[in-house]
């Protein structure tokens, strides 16, 4: 009987793992595409919600610690964020992919890692693909079920010029004349 309930329990703690994996898996996969532009959020959903009350955000490395440098706290992380989203203008476009997934679930903690590539468009014509190294802590929310992030730390690895094609609910630019 003792064997019976030690499998029960292996077979409970690797679903118990798994049910973690998704919800860390749902959580970072709303986060990157609430930060898509344009992006539309599902009634009452927002970045905030994916946070911890003392959650950490920073951009690490050369370049973006300089540029995003650390922010604590969901309201200062959800501030930081909208200076880059709808209604600021920033972006005209702007798309995120995560590649590289590795999600370690160590009971009431976990680390995701991904390879991010960010094409994006700015109000100013530029358009760039961004290259870079995530790494996502995470702890259980209040709820038991979804995951909240606890440190978000990402890191540019590298940028290249691109093209974007225009949307057709913006206006074409002006041809310069020769």
């Amino acid at each position: 009987m003792n064997e019976i309930h030690e499998r029960l329990a292996t077979l409970e703690a690797r679903i118990a793992g798994l049910e973690a994996e998704r919800a860390i898996r749902k959580t970072f996969t709303r986060y990157m595409a609430l930060c898509d532009v344009p992006a539309s959020a599902l009634e009452s959903e927002s970045l905030g919600a994916l946070f911890a009350e003392d959650a950490i955000w920073e951009g690490v490395g050369t370049h973006y610690a300089q540029t995003f440098g650390r922010s604590v706290g969901r309201a200062t992380i959800v501030a930081m964020l909208s200076q880059y989203l709808p209604p600021t203008p920033h972006f005209t476009t702007n798309v995120h992919f995560v590649t590289s997934e590795t999600i370690h679930v160590d009971g009431a903690r976990a680390t995701g890692r991904w390879i991010m590539m960010q094409a994006s468009g700015y109000v100013d014509g530029r358009a760039e693909l961004i290259g870079a190294r995530l790494e996502v802590h995470f702890a259980p929310a209040a709820n038991g079920q979804d995951w909240l992030i606890v440190h978000f730390r990402t890191e540019r690895m590298f940028d290249a010029p691109w093209s974007v094609n225009p949307r057709a609910d913006l206006p074409a630019p002006q041809q310069e004349k020769a």
